[in-house]
């Protein structure tokens, strides 16, 4: 039996950011998983400014070189064009390979053991059975993703899911068209494109219908995307992903928690999945310094408000094209709330900003 203060369950970015989060408050570490690293995922790849300044809080440095730089978002729909750059700072376009990468370097300098390719079986009071032994720990975390089997095991499972989409992501060789990251919105799809390089973009693909979410039938109804990747390189094979939106009643139990997928989600078109799995494991290593994981509820609850609220919008504005059609009506022509809400989102705007910008694109929805 091998005995630790902190089992991580789950290899990917959240059990990475538990881990390291965990011994910057100087407890022993071990990270289980049934894979190997580097760990990949089908996701839109882009780090906003407020995730990087997290990463930076983990010790870990993005830089020019990782990636590709972004000023800000753009929307783009037949006969609307909406951008808006970032209060503060700018995003890069980095591949999932080479975060996890880094995440793991990081884990492994700051004293992580790891015991990859090894499954964990079952859990039970407070050991954690794999299959090369147990492992008695004071804590245990799970970041096993939105499927967390440490979520049945320790009762977390009640809990409302709102939405659940199918995903497709492919890396293409082709010079980035645009200094932002792109949102192409269709009828029933949308396409998340991010700079990844100086000759390389990332596009993810997302709808309800899983048909829909095929790049061939996705790309026929944005033409716009479509013309610009009709003669591109593809640079890697295609492969799916669920995205789902759905928030827990509980996070936390007796000396569990969950943290990332495994702990709730936001649809990906947010682009907030990593930076709230980064701030949720600081929050969880304070917590479980006080020895009080009451204190990770109240954080993990807080933290997800904001990008649950933006990710409905988001989901009824792809759902709803008449409304789609007035909102991005009412944001063309006041330019200057686009750039409002992106500050909301990347939690930039003060509450006072926040509150007036919501009134006034009400103003504007109601006058459309």
């Amino acid at each position: 039996m091998e005995t630790v203060d902190v089992c991580v369950i789950g290899g990917g970015p959240a059990g990475l950011a538990a881990a390291i989060a965990a011994r910057q408050r100087g407890f022993s570490v071990v990270v289980v998983d049934g894979l190997k690293p580097p760990i990949d995922k089908p996701c839109g790849e882009g780090l906003l400014p407020e995730t990087q300044k997290t990463l930076a809080e983990l010790g870990i440095a993005v830089s020019n070189e990782d990636g590709c730089r972004f000023r800000g978002i753009r929307f783009a729909e037949q006969g609307f064009q909406l951008s808006a750059e970032f209060a503060e700072g700018q995003g890069i376009g980095i591949r999932r390979t080479l975060l996890h990468q880094k995440l793991h370097e990081q884990a492994e300098s700051s004293g992580v053991q790891f015991r990859w390719q090894t499954t964990v079986q079952g859990m039970e009071a407070s050991v954690a059975h794999t299959s090369r032994g147990g492992i008695a720990a004071e804590w245990i975390v799970g970041a096993d993703g939105s499927a967390s089997r440490v979520r049945q095991w320790s009762g977390l499972e009640a809990g409302t899911r709102s939405s659940r989409r199918h995903a497709t992501r492919r890396h293409y060789r082709i010079q980035p068209w645009s200094p932002y990251a792109e949102v192409h919105w269709g009828n029933r799809t949308q396409a998340y494109v991010t700079p990844i390089g100086k000759e390389e973009v990332c596009i993810v693909v997302m709808a309800e219908g899983l048909e829909d979410a095929h790049f061939t039938t996705a790309l026929e109804g944005l033409p716009e995307l479509r013309e610009r990747l009709c003669r591109a390189e593809l640079a890697s094979r295609e492969r799916g992903a669920i995205t789902a939106m759905h928030r827990l009643e509980k996070v936390t139990s007796g000396n569990v928690a969950l943290v990332g997928d495994a702990s709730g989600g936001v649809d990906a078109i947010t682009g907030a999945g990593l930076r709230l799995a980064f701030r949720q494991s600081l929050a969880l290593a304070e917590a479980m310094e006080r020895n009080d994981l009451s204190s990770y509820e109240r954080a993990h609850q807080e933290l997800a408000r904001r990008p649950i609220r933006m990710g409905r919008l988001m989901l009824l504005l792809g759902r709803n094209g008449r409304l789609r059609q007035r909102t991005f009506a009412a944001l063309a022509a006041r330019p200057r709330l686009f750039g409002d809400l992106l500050a909301m989102h990347t939690g930039q705007a003060t509450p006072a900003q926040m509150l007036g910008t919501g009134l006034e694109l009400g103003w504007q929805l109601l006058s459309a």
